[in-house]
C-alpha cells in the first residue's frame, strides 16, 4: 500500500494494491502497518461504520464534528465514483483555509485519513456511488455541523458539467468566514490533543 501526505496537516491518502483475476478482483483498503508507518501510530478504535450512496451530482458536506468531542474519519469508495474532499478548518493550523481532493474509483481504490477537526465533503462522479467511512465516535447529530461546499473563498473542485445537489442544510450553511466569526470552528491545538489522546488510549477530557 502506498501513502501519500496530503496538502492538510495530517491528511494523508492511501492506494492499496489491486490483485485482478479471472473471478474479479481483491483488495484491502485499510491495512494497519501501512497506516502506522505513514501516521505514526495505528488507526483510532472505531466506534462506528457509515455507508452512503449517492447518485452523480450529489454533494455531500462540507461536514465536520464539534471539538470536543471531534471525529478522525477513514474514508474509501466501495463502489462508483467520487471526488474526497479535505479542508482545513482549524484554526490555528499552518495549512488553516487549505483543502485537497482525492479521486476515488474502481481502478485505484483509493482512501483518505481525515484527522480531528477537519472539513469532509465529496461529490459523487456517477451513479450509485458508495462511500464507506470509519469513525473514532459514533454520530450525535447535535455534535454535527456543515459549512458551506459552495464557499467562493474556499473554491473547491466541484465539476462544472453538472448542477451539484445538496440537501436543504447543506446548501444553507455558512461559509468559512461566517463560521469563525460566529466561533464554530475548531481550534488546531485542541484537535491535536484530542487526537495524541486517543492514539496513546489516553482521551483528552472536555474543557
Amino acid at each position: 500500500m502506498k501513502a501519500r501526505e496530503l496538502t492538510v496537516d495530517g491528511a494523508l491518502e492511501f492506494t492499496p494494491r489491486v490483485f485482478p483475476d479471472e473471478r474479479g478482483l481483491f483488495l484491502s483498503p485499510f491495512q494497519e502497518e501501512a497506516f502506522t508507518e505513514a501516521h505514526g501510530a495505528p488507526l483510532f478504535r472505531v466506534a462506528q461504520t457509515n455507508h452512503s450512496v449517492s447518485r452523480r451530482g450529489v454533494v455531500r458536506g462540507i461536514h465536520y464534528t464539534v471539538t470536543p468531542p471531534g471525529t478522525a474519519k477513514y474514508v474509501y469508495c466501495a463502489r462508483g465514483k467520487a471526488l474526497d474532499v479535505v479542508v482545513d478548518i482549524r484554526v490555528g493550523s499552518p495549512t488553516f483555509g487549505r483543502w485537497d481532493s482525492v479521486l476515488m474509483d474502481q481502478r485505484d481504490h483509493r482512501a483518505t485519513y481525515l484527522p480531528v477537526g477537519v472539513g469532509h465533503a465529496f461529490v459523487a462522479l456517477e451513479d450509485d456511488t458508495v462511500m464507506a467511512y470509519l469513525l473514532s465516535e459514533s454520530y450525535v447529530a447535535e455534535h454535527e455541523l456543515a459549512l458551506s461546499v459552495l464557499d467562493p473563498a474556499l473554491g473547491l473542485p466541484l465539476p462544472r458539467d453538472t448542477e451539484p445537489v445538496l440537501s436543504d442544510r447543506d446548501r444553507a450553511a455558512p461559509t468559512l468566514a461566517e463560521a469563525r466569526e460566529r466561533g464554530l470552528l475548531p481550534e488546531y491545538d485542541r484537535c491535536q490533543e484530542i487526537e495524541r489522546g486517543r492514539l496513546t488510549d489516553t482521551p483528552a477530557l472536555p474543557r
